[in-house]
């Protein structure tokens, strides 16, 4: 059984790397967000519902985000183009094509081309973590498309909301 050794350093232990100049002139660090809705408020998503963004890659067409369902209601049926993965965080939610429920800690993942219709029947609605790859296309009562959701779409929803009300964009959440 292979097991890694656990360092007992309580300290920056410098780690050899060959292409360090070139990590320090082009990589990027990693971000923080924190609790602060200065920091990334919730933006209203329809009249139930708010989101919080997290984090937009725009090379790889990812965003990241809570949703926050605040009371029994709904997300319109979409499909993904892309993979999907979620975290329960309040409350639960499902969708009304499958036979499962999403709590908190609940993880699940979604895979392209699946529709679904998102809902919460708690009475104090539900908030999920969700990393999201490619886009959202979204449909109406009668399976018409009509609209799609990508990382600039979600881009837009964040800088509009924070330039409509005083807020000022968070360069943390531009991976």
């Amino acid at each position: 059984m292979s097991k890694s050794p656990a360092s007992s350093a309580y300290k920056i232990v410098e780690v050899p790397e060959p292409m360090k100049a070139m990590q320090d002139r082009f990589g990027r660090e990693g971000s923080y967000v924190g609790l602060s809705e200065e920091e990334s408020p919730w933006v209203p998503f329809g009249d139930n519902a708010a989101i919080r963004h997290l984090a937009f890659d725009v090379r790889n067409n990812v965003y990241c985000n809570i949703l926050w369902i605040k009371g029994p209601g709904v997300i319109g049926t979409h499909k993904h183009r892309g993979m999907v993965w979620a975290v329960g965080m309040e409350g639960s939610f499902r969708y009304l094509e499958y036979d499962w429920s999403c709590g908190p800690g609940d993880f699940i993942t979604e895979m392209p081309g699946q529709a679904h219709t998102l809902v919460t029947d708690e009475p104090n609605g539900m908030k999920a973590l969700f990393w999201m790859q490619g886009a959202n296309e979204f449909y109406d009562e009668n399976g018409e498309w009509t609209e799609t959701l990508d990382v600039f779409w979600f881009i837009n929803h964040y800088v509009t909301y924070c330039e409509e009300n005083g807020i000022a964009i968070n360069d943390q959440l531009f991976l």
